[in-house]
């Protein structure tokens, strides 16, 4: 064991480095040079083999035309099976339960259009204060397209501090009226995760179905939403999961739910071998797929495809393992060399309620972020005055962690924030 001061110092985050197990999946991404990209949870980083599968579809369709929908290594026509198939290990479901398709907020339109179903006393859809603004977007407009008042049928769980949520608060507000509760998975405003399986559970007995916003989650923690019977769940896959810009999405309904006919029904809802039958009368497909509308994005989904092999070679245990690691360190730096000069840490201590990244309060954050970059730091921030680091397993490292901090605590001695305007970019 190192001697305390020890942790402190560049050599010690170098030797972490060097008894990394996933050290050598680095080399997988494409990295600016001299750059240190602390930005994963908001888009990853393209990798080589994402780029690879990109060009084999484009390949696929360059030689094959329309015949790329059958033939191929990965016949278009199959594609968002075949990728809910290979995601379905991230987020603990069998294989039919996941479906590679739309967009977040695509997503939970759809789901919450094929399970929100206002009867007698129960109208009302439950979420937290501190929800991504597009899930809130979207319940208020599916609310309305039931005829109800969001502002009296969508119910907000308040947080004590502006930066998580308190479980035992989202259970008290399970009354009698809640017909539907959407949550997400991690807070993005503090990376606080939330117990999905003894949320799913207390729903349940009070006769709610609950479905989670798994886009802050899925790549950088292990899930088990079968076991945990979740009734549903949705995200994007352009974080944690390096899919690239826009990259499709995805979606999972738990199996007791098959043969449910989709809210919003779209060709591709279709049952495989009924679809070019090209009846008016829909078959729904007897898994997941129900849940897709229209045809599959494929130059979209492609880099998932490299990107999938790599987190199914890895497996998301050992992500999780070093993940906490970083996100630990990162955290003990803080506390040791960042003392006195303002930063607040908003982030749980504990491993089982902290995601994958760091979120700092600060009251110039955005002139803090703005410094950051102009270091080839690479930092995210989020309004009014918040700071939030990803170092991500699988291309990040100990070192950037350390020279991270190091450049914060030169910033603020030297006060190079004040060079800049407290002010975010059009783009935070």
């Amino acid at each position: 064991m190192p001697k305390q001061n020890e942790t402190y110092t560049r050599d010690y985050a170098r030797q972490l480095d060097q008894n990394d197990p996933l050290a050598r999946y680095r080399d997988e991404f494409y990295i600016k040079e001299g750059t240190i990209y602390f930005d994963g949870n908001s888009l990853g980083l393209l990798s080589k083999r994402a780029e690879q599968t990109l060009l084999d579809l484009l390949h696929s369709w360059k030689t094959l035309g329309i015949d790329g929908w059958t033939e191929g290594d990965n016949p278009w026509f199959y594609l968002s099976e075949s990728m809910g198939d290979q995601m379905a290990p991230l987020v603990g479901a069998n294989n039919e339960e996941v479906i590679v398709t739309g967009s977040t907020t695509s997503n939970l339109h759809q789901l919450t259009a094929s399970f929100y179903h206002p009867d007698g006393k129960k109208t009302k859809i439950l979420t937290d204060e501190l929800a991504f603004p597009t899930d809130i977007y979207a319940l208020q407009s599916q609310l309305k397209l039931k005829g109800m008042d969001p502002s009296e049928h969508l119910v907000k769980v308040k947080s004590k501090d502006g930066h998580t949520v308190d479980e035992g608060d989202i259970i008290q507000a399970m009354d009698e009226e809640v017909a539907l509760i959407v949550l997400p998975s991690i807070l993005y405003r503090s990376g606080q995760i939330l117990n999905m399986e003894r949320l799913s559970k207390e729903a349940h007995k009070r006769n709610i179905l609950i479905g989670f916003d798994l886009c802050h989650s899925i790549g950088s923690i292990p899930h088990q939403l079968s076991e945990w019977e979740v009734d549903f769940a949705f995200w994007c896959n352009y974080k944690h999961l390096n899919g690239g810009p826009g990259a499709v999405g995805g979606l999972y309904v738990n199996k007791r739910h098959f043969g449910k006919n989709p809210g919003l029904a779209g060709w591709f809802s279709s049952r495989k071998d009924k679809q070019f039958d090209m009846e008016h009368e829909l078959s729904p497909a007897e898994h997941a797929g129900a849940f897709q509308m229209g045809t599959p994005h494929v130059l979209s989904m492609a880099p998932l495809i490299g990107s999938l092999s790599m987190f199914n070679e890895v497996g998301i245990d050992k992500i999780r393992t070093k993940s906490l690691q970083l996100t630990g360190y990162m955290l003990d730096l803080i506390e040791h060399e960042l003392k006195g000069y303002g930063f607040i840490v908003r982030n749980p201590k504990a491993d089982e309620t902290r995601g994958g990244h760091i979120f700092l309060e600060h009251p110039e954050a955005a002139r803090i972020c703005k410094a950051l970059k102009s270091h080839h730091i690479v930092p995210d921030f989020r309004s009014p005055n918040g700071i939030r680091l990803a170092p991500v397993a699988l291309y990040n490292t100990f070192d950037e962690v350390w020279l991270t901090v190091e450049k914060l605590k030169q910033i603020m001695d030297d006060e190079e924030y004040k060079k800049f305007e407290n002010k975010r970019g059009v783009v935070a």
